[in-house]
């Protein structure tokens, strides 16, 4: 029913804790690996429910791309390889899937203390394109037929290992599929406990700011218009936190 698809690098994987999947006999684990100029690793030894599949070269939204293409279940959740999964919770996101007619859900995660990582809506909410800017790949499970039908996939010039364009990729993934007429909505459940610290968490650079500003416009390619409003509002909210007037204005204009 669902495969659990990890993505890292050759050298990390053996960081994964593969989840106790015995409650759970018709769920998958799919571990993608990519070996930038590292050493593959013998890939042959894998526990029967997991399937091992090396990739050369880097860049994580190729590996998702991977998964996409090669998972064997109905749904699909990405992982990195510092996930822990609540099980039963992505049970219910699977349900949510099932009964709503939704192509995605996207839930929540929090840090090893239980504290969440950011704030969330307190009830299910339907997805546009200006609330799900803060998506991460681990909160969200996607039906795949739905997926594959539409095409979409991740943007492979976006996410980490892209030189410039490093983050955003989960949010221009909804984003393609909300374009496409898909439903996304948010359900509030836990579904990952993630590290405090992550790609998705700097503000302070100029590398940051520019890479964050890029992404809005291809989220909303083709209008000339809406990224400039969407940075308006999105920076605001780190406005004399991580961003200074100043700082706040050249994000705002990508400058």
């Amino acid at each position: 029913m669902l495969t659990i698809a990890y993505s890292t690098l050759a050298s990390r994987l053996a960081n994964i804790k593969l989840p106790e999947l015995t409650n759970y006999p018709d769920w998958k684990i799919l571990i993608t690996v990519q070996s930038g100029d590292e050493t593959m690793p013998d890939l042959t030894s894998a526990p029967k429910n997991v399937k091992v599949l090396g990739f050369s070269g880097s860049g994580v939204t190729k590996i998702r791309n991977q998964a996409i293409a090669n998972a064997e279940t109905e749904y699909l959740v990405f992982a990195d390889d510092d996930i822990i999964f609540d099980l039963p919770n992505l049970a219910k996101a699977i349900e949510h899937l099932k009964t709503s007619g939704a192509a995605l859900v996207l839930g929540m995660a929090q840090d090893p203390a239980g504290k969440l990582r950011k704030k969330y809506p307190s009830a299910i909410q339907r997805l546009n394109k200006l609330n799900s800017a803060k998506a991460a790949t681990y909160e969200m499970v996607i039906d795949l037929a739905a997926v594959r039908k539409s095409g979409i996939r991740f943007d492979e010039n976006f996410g980490a290992g892209a030189k410039e364009n490093y983050l955003g990729d989960e949010y221009i993934f909804i984003c393609d599929l909300i374009s496409a007429g898909l439903k996304c909505d948010f359900v509030p459940l836990v579904l990952a406990t993630h590290p405090t610290d992550s790609s998705g968490s700097g503000w302070g650079t100029e590398r940051d700011r520019r890479a964050r500003a890029v992404v809005f416009d291809r989220a909303f390619r083709g209008n000339r218009t809406l990224p400039y409003l969407a940075r308006l509002a999105f920076g605001a909210r780190k406005l004399g936190k991580e961003l200074t007037l100043g700082k706040y204005l050249k994000f705002v204009f990508k400058r």
